[in-house]
């Protein structure tokens, strides 16, 4: 058996590139999504503390600048596809806990 001549050998390699999927950058929706999807949990996760009987006022005002973090991560993320109508409710909704959470931070003096 002899060895494949190099004009072979090239039209091989050009063929196995051409075959070769695109290397299509679909990971940045893939992860924001996630980050996304992140978020989201980490603003009901702070809604449910929030709606403890027994925080402080320390506490309360500690999780309304959390949560207002997390919305504007939230927000920002978002914001990285105008194309898509899915996401604005979710900033929006991030925002609305932000503010809620202000709001109960006041109503405690802080």
């Amino acid at each position: 058996m002899r060895a494949p001549s190099p004009a072979l050998l090239m039209l091989l390699a050009g063929l196995a590139l051409a075959g070769c999927a695109k290397n299509v950058d679909t990971r940045v929706a893939g992860d924001d999504d996630a980050a996304i999807d992140s978020a989201s949990a980490r603003l009901e996760e702070l809604s449910a503390r929030a709606q403890q009987d027994d925080l402080s006022c320390t506490d309360t005002c500690d999780l309304s600048k959390q949560t207002c973090g997390v919305a504007e991560e939230l927000c920002t993320l978002v914001d990285r596809h105008p194309d898509r109508d899915d996401l604005p409710p979710r900033c929006a909704h991030g925002r609305e806990q932000c503010s809620s959470a202000k709001d109960g931070c006041a109503r405690c003096g802080g």
